[in-house]
């Protein structure tokens, strides 16, 4: 068994899925509405919304989509966590700092008490991404 997260950006999904593939390395996979047996049940306009997509990176997996509705993307509003574990101090600062470039860092990455780092950090597209460093044992 695989957990994959699916993360709706409401109209935004190609661009949150550049910005995950600069910041954490891979690539994506999409399938737009027009390209799908979907497209003539989806709303008028939506002909180039991303209907599905696969984003993978080394250690990293989930997928994605723009959803059926267009709202805003508000980065306080998230109802997505992802973790994320870096044994390597310096990817895990960098991929951190990344994550938090046009966002908010809501636990700085800092030492814990069972070992390595821990921070939390909300992206500029609204996803949390908890973060641990370090190897803890």
């Amino acid at each position: 068994m695989e957990l994959k997260p699916y993360i709706f950006f409401y109209g935004r999904c190609e661009e949150a899925l550049e910005f995950y593939k600069k910041v954490l390395g891979g690539g994506y996979e999409l399938q737009r509405v027009k390209d799908t047996p979907m497209a003539s049940e989806m709303p008028p306009g939506s002909e180039n919304r991303v209907m599905h997509a696969s984003f993978n990176a080394p250690g990293v997996g989930f997928l994605a989509s723009d959803g059926r509705d267009t709202k805003a993307v508000d980065p306080d509003e998230g109802n997505v966590s992802l973790g994320l574990a870096a044994k390597d101090d310096a990817e895990g600062e960098r991929v951190f700092k990344a994550l938090a470039e046009g966002g908010k860092i809501t636990m700085p990455l800092e030492d814990v008490f069972w070992g390595g780092k821990f921070g939390v950090v909300h992206d500029r597209f609204g996803t949390e991404w908890m973060m641990t460093v370090g190897d803890p044992n």
